[in-house]
């Protein structure tokens, strides 16, 4: 077994620890007749010193994350890839009837929640969300986060980007995105229930500089056929190598995002900690103990 701390830069705070006596406020001057009336009392052998040090000593350890390991495993493939999922926020994804067992429920607030299923899954996947309507804005960079990622999902809604449809400056954002990715794979998932009419790029110029970074894009149109351009959106993934499907209902939404699902990852090198286990609750424990203890000790000078 080893040991080793998680986060050792936080054991530079126990230099602060002379402060505890160095940095007391001045005392007031008494002016008496001998000093043989007064104790003297040094820091060293001072117990509220050495036990104030102790509890912080204490606490500063834990932060440190300390932790025992068998081994590391430095060559541990973590599989993912860089990935966009861009989602149509115009007017027409507040309709209804999409979700046959909630028939009530948006065609956003489904997409929402199978977008939400897809990504709890994806842990190995540098994932950020980009939302269009008139124009499109990212919601969320790329990031490993996926319960902040899932947090910023929920916050959004139907309009915040407009009530058109900008397929074409959809991708180009979602390709600003993916510029702060490392990995060799990446692709865009982008979902959409309308027809290109807004913004400041066309599609065929997006699916140009698409095409320029090798950046995959797999369109989905949901809803009935004919309220979205299904021509366009498999010209989009046909000329990036992706894959379009049809969504006509939330079952068929859920099953293309397990199709989603078994795209090849590209692999990326990770650092994993074998047999590992924590330390931190013994520094606590220890600095609860002698917390109680100081404690029980003034109230008893104090009674």
């Amino acid at each position: 077994m080893h040991f080793t701390f998680g986060a050792p830069w936080f054991l530079t705070l126990l230099v602060s620890i002379p402060c505890f006596e160095l940095c007391k406020r001045p005392s007031e001057i008494f002016w008496l007749s001998t000093v043989s009336w007064i104790g003297r009392t040094l820091a060293i052998w001072d117990r509220d010193f050495w036990l104030k040090s102790a509890i912080f000593a204490s606490i500063v350890v834990a932060l440190a994350d300390p932790f025992v390991y068998s081994g590391v495993d430095t060559h541990t493939p973590r599989k993912g890839r860089d990935l966009v999922v861009a989602l149509d926020a115009s007017g027409s994804m507040a309709q209804s009837g999409f979700d046959k067992t909630d028939p009530f429920r948006s065609k956003y607030d489904t997409a929402l929640a199978l977008t939400d299923r897809f990504l709890q899954a994806r842990y190995n996947d540098n994932i950020g969300i980009v939302i269009f309507g008139t124009f499109a804005y990212t919601a969320s960079p790329l990031t490993y986060d996926l319960a902040a990622l899932r947090k910023m999902l929920a916050t959004t809604d139907v309009g915040l980007a407009g009530e058109n449809t900008a397929i074409g400056d959809a991708i180009m954002q979602s390709l600003r995105t993916l510029d702060y990715g490392n990995a060799k794979r990446k692709a865009i998932v982008l979902l959409t229930d309308g027809r290109h009419n807004a913004g400041a790029h066309s599609p065929k110029e997006a699916v140009a500089a698409a095409k320029k970074k090798h950046v995959v894009v797999y369109t989905i149109g949901i809803g009935k056929p004919g309220d979205y351009d299904a021509p366009l959106l498999r010209k989009i993934a046909e000329e990036t190598g992706g894959k379009s499907f049809d969504a006509v209902d939330a079952e068929a939404l859920r099953k293309i995002y397990d199709t989603i699902d078994t795209l090849e990852p590209s692999p990326i090198r990770s650092e994993r900690y074998l047999g590992k286990r924590s330390l931190a609750f013994l520094p606590i424990l220890f600095a609860l103990l002698l917390l109680s203890t100081w404690t029980l000790r003034m109230r008893k000078e104090t009674a």
